[in-house]
């Protein structure tokens, strides 16, 4: 069965003392929660140790927004998978279109982030999705295949068992545009073919898949409700405990409805 799951990506913002107030008051407004989802944030890298003191003990886990692919070494402005794990980091986004687009990343190159990540037994989030101009030309499915292809190549079955897929439409990030809930689940149902295809359909079925792209309170249940939207990666409504919270809230709303048969 796959667990509900929603994680915030905080981008480049807050300082200290903003992440370390998050951190505290989206702690306080779901720790007291019975039943729990997977809930995590990943903020810059030099907020994570700050977020840890916050979190600690709390069953709300944190993790980094990217990694280097060397154990150590001479990478001046890069951080490891190595000095993630030493901040008790369980998750690291991976291939985001940010930094495809602004930072150049080819597939291989986060292949090899892929790698470093598991070998420090980080859970990889590997983000795919297409652009605007890519859906108007009917290509969507066609390019997160490839992406999916090529970022995977090398890895067993085995190997990957903890890999969590993020869908985000690069049209949809940053935008508050989001994706229809039916589009999103036409696409993961995609990505489960492809898996499919490239491993098992055991492996295909049971992993996590998230839904990324302005993601919002107000669209958070209808997302949900579609059975292969496993969760979220939440952008910009991750910054504000209130509409972070809410998200995780009506997500897990949504697929108690789900799972009993309800609309």
């Amino acid at each position: 069965m796959r667990k509900l799951t929603v994680l915030g990506n905080w981008k480049m913002h807050l300082t200290w003392e903003e992440a370390g107030r998050l951190a505290r008051e989206v702690r306080e407004k779901l720790e007291c929660l019975e039943e729990l989802p997977q809930v995590g944030v990943c903020p810059s890298f030099p907020l994570i140790a700050k977020v840890k003191e916050e979190l600690e003990g709390s069953p709300i886990r944190w993790g980094g927004q990217n990694l280097y692919p060397r154990d150590e070494g001479a990478y001046t402005g890069e951080v490891s998978g190595k000095m993630l794990r030493s901040l008790g980091c369980e998750y690291v986004i991976l291939g985001h279109s940010e930094r495809r687009r602004y930072f150049g990343e080819t597939n291989e190159f986060i292949r090899e982030k892929i790698a470093s990540a598991l070998s420090f037994h980080l859970v990889p989030i590997l983000c795919v999705g297409e652009t605007l101009e890519e859906r108007q030309r009917k290509q969507a499915f066609t390019v997160v295949e490839t992406q999916l292809r090529e970022c995977l190549e090398g890895f067993s079955e085995g190997i990957l068992s903890s890999l969590v897929i993020a869908y985000e439409p690069v049209w949809a990030i940053g935008t508050g545009v989001a994706a229809k809930p039916e589009d999103a689940e036409q696409m993961h149902l995609w990505i489960r073919e492809v898996l499919a295809k490239l491993y098992s359909s055991d492996f295909a079925q049971s992993r996590i898949l998230l839904y990324g792209g302005s993601v919002s309170p107000q669209n958070a249940y209808s997302l949900a409700s579609q059975p292969n939207v496993d969760g979220a990666l939440v952008g910009g409504a991750s910054l504000k405990a209130e509409s972070f919270t809410e998200i995780v809230l009506s997500m897990q709303k949504a697929k108690r409805s789900l799972a009993h048969g309800c609309s």
